[in-house]
């Protein structure tokens, strides 16, 4: 069952981003330094991020994570940046959250696992910073 939502998240995810290519210039796109991603690159990219049966358990963990995240993040804009920036991170954040965990379930470097300890304890206090003010002053 699992995997079957995770499909369906990704097949999601490819129709959203597909759908907004279209309606969007190329400046749009062009983000980071990277040139616009055509229909082929982001199937491919929606692909790469499936769990494989290849992948180690941490791989698909991370990639269920990210997966997750990424639903999460797409959300219907208001046109008030402050509540739509604060809406977009809270899933952000929470998907650093369950690649922290990942990291200290699977991970090996005790500094990689303090770190991911402070990320954990981090995000989640600008998680409740988040709701806190989306309670007083968001939709």
């Amino acid at each position: 069952m699992k995997k079957i939502i995770t499909i369906i998240g990704a097949a999601v995810l490819l129709s959203a981003m597909t759908a907004g290519a279209g309606a969007q210039s190329a400046s749009q796109h062009h983000m980071h330094g990277q040139k616009p991603m055509d229909a082929a690159a982001m199937t491919k990219m929606v692909q790469d991020m499936m769990p494989a049966a290849s992948d180690s358990a941490s791989t698909k963990a991370y990639k269920e994570a990210h997966i997750k995240m990424m639903q999460d993040m797409h959300i219907t804009y208001s046109g008030n940046s402050d509540v739509d920036f604060v809406r977009g991170m809270i899933p952000h954040h929470q998907g650093a959250i369950a690649m922290a965990k990942v990291q200290l379930q699977s991970g090996k470097d005790a500094k990689m696992k303090e770190l991911a300890k402070k990320i954990i304890a981090d995000q989640e206090k600008e998680i409740a910073q988040m709701q806190d003010w989306l309670k007083k002053n968001g939709k």
